[in-house]
């Protein structure tokens, strides 16, 4: 059993099960393998940017399909091609500018809002093109393999969950200050100088700040993991932008069914679009997810997903995490949220874990 002990990392390093699912992880920390974000600079972009999109696109896939190949070469030992020979226009260029073209009509996330947010109209996340950070600090309280992580908290999101616990920086596009690419990238070059294992994107969440993350790259030096943390609402078109870019994902998979995704998070179609997700990032990096128990949820919610993630990624670990309160509109409003207006019970959370156990997935709760 993988338990998320803090603050000794070390002791879950020696746990053969944590080294084998975070094999690629531990690699870049030790410097005996290369962040994506950079092997993706490596790759030839060989069309002019101002193609049409559907030839942007094209190429993009193109292109994947070589940068997987050249991926799993560098991985095993293979030379990267040298400083001097890298493209003046890269793999990574395609991508920001793709991005950059989903902003005028945003479908970041499964939402597809449409708002032409170059323009400065803003989406249903309320951001127009401008990404602002709340805050951004080496974080000692994520999954003890990730410690410390250089966090950067973005403002808003793509849901509209009733229990927010950071509602103050979710619910409100404009907290804190407005970061461009290169100053994002400055500030993940400072985090990794103050010790950081990891780049973590988060929120709010990371999803509608897509476009300003990917440019950041360009400008960005450091062999260090990019993380991607988020509640995997992507459109299919950001998950094939950030596939390529994204070392470790640290998704929450919050419900089993629509039903309680719709009422409790403002989301349709939770499960197919997510699920969908799951399996991508599954496919394309290392994997922990993260499930918040809910109170009274756990027939619904905990036990579907843990027998999905059985099913369909058995190789990944999965933080199970008792720490929900009522919080934001739950707090407000305890009588319109019946079902979720405590804290979860320990004989529920004994049930998720036991659940895990005769599953056979590899999981910790959080100490």
């Amino acid at each position: 059993m993988w338990r998320l002990l803090r603050p000794d990392a070390s002791r879950v390093w020696r746990d053969p099960e944590a080294r084998r699912r975070l094999a690629r992880y531990r690699g870049i920390i030790d410097g005996t393998r290369w962040a994506k974000y950079l092997l993706a600079r490596d790759i030839e972009c060989s069309i002019p940017l101002d193609e049409s999109t559907a030839r942007l696109w094209e190429e993009h896939a193109q292109l994947s399909s070589r940068f997987r190949d050249y991926l799993a070469s560098v991985d095993a030992g293979g030379p990267r091609v040298p400083e001097d020979e890298r493209p003046g226009v890269s793999f990574l260029h395609l991508k920001a500018e793709i991005a950059r073209r989903i902003l005028r009509e945003c479908h970041f996330c499964e939402r597809r809002c449409g708002a032409d947010r170059s323009r400065g109209e803003t989406g249903w996340c309320g951001l127009g093109k401008e990404s602002r950070v709340s805050s951004a600090f080496l974080h000692t309280g994520e999954e003890a393999p990730l410690v410390p992580s250089g966090t950067i908290f973005f403002a808003s999101c793509c849901f509209g969950c009733v229990f927010c616990q950071n509602d103050d920086i979710s619910t409100n596009p404009r907290a804190g200050r407005v970061v461009d690419a290169e100053h994002l990238a400055a500030i993940a070059q400072s985090l990794c100088l103050d010790g950081a294992l990891n780049i973590n994107y988060v929120g709010g969440d990371p999803i509608p700040n897509t476009h300003t993350i990917i440019e950041s790259m360009l400008h960005q030096q450091d062999n260090v993991t990019q993380l991607w943390n988020s509640n995997l609402y992507c459109s299919t078109e950001t998950m094939q932008l950030i596939s390529d870019l994204v070392d470790v994902w640290l998704p929450d998979f919050k419900y089993g069914n629509d039903r309680c995704a719709e009422r409790l998070s403002h989301v349709k179609d939770y499960f197919r679009v997510v699920a969908r997700n799951h399996l991508t990032a599954y496919e394309n990096g290392e994997v922990i997810i993260r499930h918040l128990v809910l109170p009274n949820h756990v027939e619904c919610c905990t036990l579907p997903i843990l027998e999905w993630v059985a099913e369909n990624m058995p190789d990944c670990m999965v933080n199970i995490m008792g720490q929900y309160r009522p919080e934001h509109k739950v707090l407000r409003d305890p009588d319109r949220y019946p079902d979720i207006r405590r804290h979860v019970h320990s004989d529920e959370m004994r049930r998720a874990f036991e659940a895990a156990t005769e599953l056979g997935i590899c999981w910790g709760p959080v100490s």
